[in-house]
């Protein structure tokens, strides 16, 4: 039977895990700079512009879907390329699909950011 230090000492572990998982995307993925690089920008302007509530959680919700799907990209990429250092199209026609996702996120995203955004620009500039 595990005891309670077990349980904590494995979920610190996970989370160290998931935290390593994260410079690596941001190590290896010239694109998860990018969208971190957004991600920043998206903060600043919505702190600038005073978003509401409700605002921020659209945008965060639209960052965290960018992230994900780059996150899930990239884990299946790198699983393809250990599989197989060959190409092959079904992995091929994989990684594309996945990176189809990753497109997908982030079109919803700039959406999202326009219909977000957009108002509070047209206020305080026009």
């Amino acid at each position: 039977m595990s005891t309670r230090h077990d349980r904590l000492t494995a979920r610190a572990a996970s989370f160290r895990n998931a935290f390593r998982g994260v410079s690596v995307l941001f190590r290896t993925q010239p694109n998860m700079r990018l969208h971190g690089a957004a991600a920043v920008s998206a903060a600043i302007a919505g702190g600038w512009l005073g978003l509401s509530r409700t605002e921020w959680l659209w945008v965060v919700a639209a960052i965290g879907a960018v992230w994900a799907a780059e996150a899930f990209n990239t884990a299946l990429e790198f699983l393809a390329d250990a599989v197989s250092a060959e190409y092959h199209p079904r992995i091929g026609r994989a990684k594309d699909a996945a990176a189809a996702a990753v497109l997908f996120a982030c079109a919803a995203a700039a959406v999202i950011g326009v219909m977000v955004f957009w108002p509070h620009v047209e206020r305080q500039f026009f």
